[in-house]
């Protein structure tokens, strides 16, 4: 009986507007009846003969727990009893209702955890794309000799190039197809990241960045809305909020092997320059010098023009979870729900029964039948896309009404979401996410910098002065670090061989003094007099003398370039945070994915944005490092429940033919608040806490309140 009433259920509700699937005989349909021969109702097949279900006991009849194939009848009978006591069903929910069966039937198993890994590391790509820049800029400033404007550029353009891609991809994918667009986007992501490892000039790493990025901007609004598609009702929320906890995995792979690839800057060159005789002598005969260094990472170099340091091989490491979803992405099929909104139902037939017969030969139960042989959906062919085919024309023609016919429908897409139905909906989650994003990018970059900042005014605290010190025929043949000298005297003096970090000489005599082989970092000359004075091999050009005067003094060998400059020792701090920030997420994400149904998204969204409000105000009383990273890593972990929650709510508001779309044009926005967030809190760091505190908390609190207003779908069938 229980197949029979599957067998059934797809055929109610006649109607002209639909195409019939699976219909033998009709001119419309399509014959796959011949592959599974209508049966009587106490017929057994040859594949269930021996399997009888009457003479098998259910194991928690006697403790009066109803079988799951009785709930999942029972729930059906519930909704078509809602549609027989309601008004008309319009297609969209007679197809979302059909659709939301076939899913129960198909049941969640093997499929499904394959496309959660897959699509989880697509996620993953993106979590390491928000950190690539931030961890190989220490090496990266020296190597491509960046000022702090181009520094600056560099992380403006992350978020940017994801703003623009989650906008492109996500009304895209609504059009072209979740998984085609999800693979050029990811390839496009992977190409320029390579690209960009080997880019020797700034210009060529922005570019490259840039195109990156818009390729992993498409991820999120894709992954989510293909995922969705593929979970009943009653999995949908728990198992959406364990596929964001892939991306907390991003920034720990991110803060690992950023830290165990990328050196010390300083340790790296250093290496270099002590086997630079070794790397002449093979440049002699092979025209290319590898150097290889198990402690202090590696590079490589051909000729003078192209280096490849350890900072370049983590670009390429990075990559390594894009490469690994595209490959499988190959092997999945596209969303049979974007299939059947497109009136492609016989390849989303056969997907759909892909789905069973992978899930049921997995739980040891190969015989059951997938018995779906109707599905009505929609005639939904865009007129604009047959005329397309049909048109004449050469083929760059072809090529260019087709992009521009397809623009215009992404756009009016786009423009549909402030729809009457959607206007609201729309309205509160892009406050939501702007909320959310603003203070959450925000405070990620103003956990680090206030770190920064308490360690330099700790280091300046320990500076030694010396006031009118006068020093002759002295032979510096040590570092000197964190030192002022003021009005000074140096007469024949020699400093060789040194490192001279943080230093600053202020209204100081130099005469018949040498400098040779020195290595500085921060050290500036100002207002000095330099007599007969010799500088050899130095780094020391004219950049570091303020208003000095030179007699009779000469500059041989100078070292060019911004690269010789030592690394600041606290570097490894930006993956220490990075990595505890991380970390942090995984308790929140637990709790959220398995409360998810039982709380509901709205509690979720709201409670988590009021109480990570309040952690904000515990910053007032942080005055050293170890609270900024407790506080950081507790504001972590509480938002991210909401941002599971969000992402859920997202997915769950909007119909099938404008999901991804809105996911992209929220996802844009949240892109936009972050680049906001992240410019106005860093411009307060060493001024005030008062504001970015003020303004993380007044946009959480807003943002929780909002949240508390939207509908609560965990009930609600896809559309």
């Amino acid at each position: 009986m229980a197949d029979h009433y599957q067998n059934n259920i797809y055929h109610q509700g006649g109607g002209d507007s639909y195409g019939t699937y699976g219909e033998g005989g009709g001119h419309d349909g399509y014959g796959y009846q011949a592959d599974y021969p209508p049966q009587e109702e106490d017929a057994a097949s040859d594949v269930t003969e021996g399997h009888d279900e009457e003479d098998q006991m259910y194991e928690g009849e006697y403790q009066g727990i109803p079988h799951p194939d009785e709930v999942k009848a029972a729930q059906r009978a519930a909704r078509a009893k809602t549609r027989s006591a309601g008004s008309a069903t319009s297609e969209l929910e007679e197809l979302s209702e059909q659709y939301e069966d076939i899913m129960e039937d198909c049941g969640h198993g093997r499929f499904q955890w394959t496309l959660f890994v897959v699509l989880g590391l697509a996620l993953m790509a993106d979590g390491v794309e928000c950190f690539v820049v931030a961890f190989v800029l220490p090496s990266a400033e020296k190597d491509l000799c960046l000022s702090n404007a181009e520094k600056g550029m560099l992380g403006l353009v992350v978020f940017l190039s994801m703003m623009v891609g989650a906008f492109f991809w996500g009304g895209m994918a609504d059009k072209v197809g979740r998984r085609r667009c999800l693979i050029v986007a990811l390839a496009i992501n992977c190409v320029f990241a390579f690209l960009s490892s080997f880019a020797q000039g700034y210009g060529f790493f922005l570019f490259f960045r840039l195109l990156s990025g818009i390729g992993i901007g498409g991820t999120v609004p894709i992954v989510y809305s293909y995922f969705s598609e593929f979970l009943q009702m009653d999995k949908r929320g728990e198992h959406l909020s364990w596929l964001c906890m892939f991306w907390m995995i991003g920034g720990i792979y991110a803060s690992f092997t950023a830290w165990g690839i990328i050196p010390r800057y300083g340790e790296e060159t250093g290496s270099l320059q002590h086997h630079q005789p070794i790397c002449e002598v093979a440049m002699v005969t092979l025209q290319v010098c590898v150097c290889v260094y198990v402690h202090a990472g590696w590079g490589f170099s051909m000729g003078t023009e192209f280096q490849f340091h350890s900072w370049r091989v983590f670009v390429l490491v990075a990559a390594l979870p894009a490469i690994g979803s595209l490959v499988g992405l190959t092997f999945m099929p596209e969303s049979p729900r974007f299939l059947l909104e497109n009136a492609k139902h016989d390849e989303a037939w056969m997907i759909l029964k892909q789905v069973h017969d992978t899930n049921w030969r997995a739980k040891g139960q190969p015989e059951k039948v997938f018995t779906v042989t109707h599905i009505k959906a929609p005639k939904t062919a865009e007129d604009e896309f047959i005329e397309i085919q049909s048109a004449t024309g050469t083929p760059v023609q072809r090529w260019a009404v087709r992009s521009l016919t397809l623009c215009k429908l992404v756009l009016k897409n786009v423009a549909s979401l402030l729809s009457a139905e959607l206007r609201f909906a729309t309205l509160f989650m892009a406050i939501i996410w702007f909320c959310m994003a603003f203070s959450y990018y925000g405070l990620s970059v103003w956990f680090p910098d206030m770190i920064k900042h308490l360690q330099y005014e700790e280091y300046e605290s320990r500076v030694k002065v010396f006031h009118r010190e006068r020093v002759e025929n002295f032979h510096f043949n040590f570092s000197l670090e964190n030192q002022v000298h003021k009005e000074g005297e140096y007469i024949r003096d020699k400093f060789i061989s040194i490192e001279m970090k943080s230093v600053k000489f202020e209204d100081s005599l130099f005469e018949d003094c040498r400098f040779e082989d020195i290595r500085s970092t921060d050290t500036v000359f100002e207002n000095c007099t330099f007599r007969s004075t010799f500088f050899y091999n130095t780094d020391l050009w004219e950049e570091k003398f303020v208003d000095c005067k030179m007699e009779n003094t000469s500059f041989e060998k100078n070292k060019h370039g911004c690269h010789l400059d030592t690394m600041e020792e606290n570097d490894v701090l930006i993956y220490l945070v990075s990595f505890l920030g991380s970390l942090a997420v995984l308790p929140g994400n637990i709790i959220s994915a398995l409360f998810m149904e039982k709380i509901g998204r709205v509690k979720i969204i709201g409670g988590s944005m009021l109480i990570s409000a309040g952690c904000t105000f515990f910053l007032f009383l942080s005055f050293t490092q170890s609270a900024i990273i407790a506080l950081q890593c507790l504001f972590c972990g509480v938002s991210v429940a909401a941002w599971n929650g969000i992402e859920v709510v997202t997915v769950e508001l909007y119909p099938a033919s404008k999901r991804a779309t809105a996911f992209g044009v929220l996802n844009a926005l949240c892109k936009l608040a972050a680049i906001l967030g992240s410019s106005i809190f860093a411009s307060f760091v060493g001024v005030t806490k008062a504001i970015p505190i003020l303004l993380s908390f007044t946009a959480l609190v807003c943002g929780g309140l909002v949240a508390l207003r939207l509908p609560d779908t965990r009930q609600k069938i896809l559309h």
